[in-house]
């Protein structure tokens, strides 16, 4: 570890306090965070109240009306590149702060989500003067323009998984069209994010009020949900928690809500598969890597008969040799789950595919690890054949090191499994068929179909998904609406 990581593990430990109109208030209640790769604490991190909500709140309405919302497209786009730029400059230390809190593997924190972290800032400082009204073609003595203005105070609940990059998903555009906002990290999760608006604090890119920063658990996110001065809430998380804030904004002033919700994500290999061994290859990494927590990883590998035997027998020889340990270890190829609570979890479905009758072929248990790492959360890499598509394994979301195998005899049964599920953010096929390629894709009923490559993304492509896998889009100009509000204006003439 080098030294300013180290200084990143020894700022961790100091009570943290909430962000607010530009000040760090201390809290009436805190709470113990740990380190899932030790199950050691971390540090103590405020728990929010009523109270403290509401002044984050009031702030952020100020800054609306009389700050942040009144800067220049070209002011808020100069603020947007600073950020962008602060983040690449202390990327190792941030870095730092996501592996301590999440337990994933610092090279994935560095190389993963930071380069993004910081770019996504230089995108939407470009959107800042190029999203655009209409006018209408109504009849004569009539003039109807539609404008785009901003929503006004945004909620933001971020979840666990990319706690830094996923925050700055929703920070960047709702700031970039004059928005301000409420952001509450995931209660696992909070360090990097306190930190990032410590260091954008001592440089004074934003004026007070524009971002505020409450911590907290699911309470807090219920409390955010149901304030009646939040224009607009946008979740990643569960689609079980997702269907609590419908409800709750309903129960409160019908805000807008926008939700990143749960994935199941098909990939077909289909027998004309080009170059099996890199799509084997490409399937398995993005299962596997970041300990399997992302809701678009694949976590159903639908393969065509004549090639079953030969991909499960890769894919198994790649799974029994990821090594789990130390984030920092550069042999490692796997970190710690995030917290106590998803190890439970993960480990109760894999216990259910065995005794299901799922055919286990790598992983299936716990690990304990030497040293320090010995009361870590770690799960083997599991992987299972034959699953039928009733099982629980098959059907709902994991969210972790498992990868389910199943196998079809021609195109209509690879798409009948494919949509036989509640969810739908991603699909994946694997086809030299282009004529395939399109009549699959267009079949699937997911929000995102990758074609020969597995996991494609770039901040101009909308990310989100179908059925109750969300509402609305994350990045390029989708996004863009999903924070602002469109107003008809009618002029009249002689």
């Amino acid at each position: 570890m080098t030294t300013q990581q180290q200084q990143a593990y020894e700022w961790a430990k100091s009570k943290k306090a909430n962000y607010i109109n530009g000040q760090w208030q201390p809290p009436e209640r805190l709470y113990l965070c740990h380190n899932p790769a030790t199950n050691t604490p971390i540090g103590e991190v405020p728990s929010t109240n009523q109270h403290e909500l509401d002044e984050a709140v009031s702030a952020a309405r100020n800054s609306f009306h009389n700050g942040w919302g009144n800067y220049s497209r070209r002011e808020r786009a100069k603020a947007l590149i600073q950020a962008g730029q602060i983040i690449r400059e202390h990327q190792e230390e941030l870095a730092a702060l996501i592996t301590l809190e999440n337990g994933k593997l610092y090279r994935e924190s560095l190389e993963d989500d930071m380069p993004d972290t910081a770019d996504l800032f230089d995108y939407f400082a470009g959107w800042t003067d190029k999203f655009y009204g209409e006018t209408a073609p109504v009849e004569p003595g009539f003039v109807n323009y539609i404008q785009r203005e901003a929503v006004g105070v945004c909620g933001l609940i971020i979840p666990w998984n990319f706690p830094l990059l996923l925050a700055m998903w929703k920070i960047a555009p709702a700031l970039c069209l004059g928005n301000t906002v409420v952001v509450k990290p995931s209660e696992e999760t909070p360090y990097s994010l306190l930190r990032t608006l410590e260091l954008w604090d001592a440089a004074g890119v934003f004026p007070p009020g524009t971002i505020n920063v409450v911590c907290g658990a699911g309470d807090v996110g219920s409390l955010i949900t149901h304030h009646p001065d939040i224009d607009k809430v946008s979740f990643t998380g569960s689609t079980a928690t997702g269907k609590k804030i419908v409800l709750g904004s309903g129960e409160s002033n019908l805000k807008t809500v926008t939700l990143e919700l749960g994935g199941k994500a098909p990939v077909l290999l289909f027998e004309d598969t080009p170059d099996l061994d890199a799509a084997i290859e490409r399937c398995f990494h993005v299962a596997y890597s970041q300990k399997g927590e992302k809701c678009t990883e694949p976590t159903r590998l639908l393969i065509h008969d004549s090639i079953y035997e030969t991909v499960s027998q890769k894919m198994t020889e790649r799974v029994n040799g990821i090594v789990c340990g130390d984030p920092y270890d550069a042999d490692a190829y796997q970190g710690a789950q995030s917290c106590q609570a998803q190890f439970e979890k993960i480990m109760g479905y894999i216990e259910s595919g065995k005794k299901a009758g799922a055919t286990l072929l790598a992983g299936g248990e716990a690990l304990t690890l030497p040293g320090e790492y010995k009361n870590g959360f770690y799960v083997q890499p599991t992987l299972f054949g034959n699953v039928d598509n009733q099982l629980a394994i098959a059907r709902e979301e994991i969210f972790g090191p498992v990868l389910i195998l199943q196998s079809f005899s021609d195109e209509e049964q690879a798409i009948t499994l494919t949509n036989d599920t509640i969810y739908g953010l991603a699909a994946g096929l694997y086809t030299a068929d282009v004529s395939r390629a399109h009549r699959v894709a267009s079949a699937i009923d997911a929000g995102q179909v990758f074609v020969n490559r597995y996991g494609c993304y770039d901040f101009a492509s909308p990310f989100g998904g179908f059925k109750q896998s969300g509402w609305g889009k994350e990045m390029g100009i989708h996004v863009l609406s999903a924070y602002s509000r469109v107003k008809s204006v009618w002029i009249a003439y002689d």
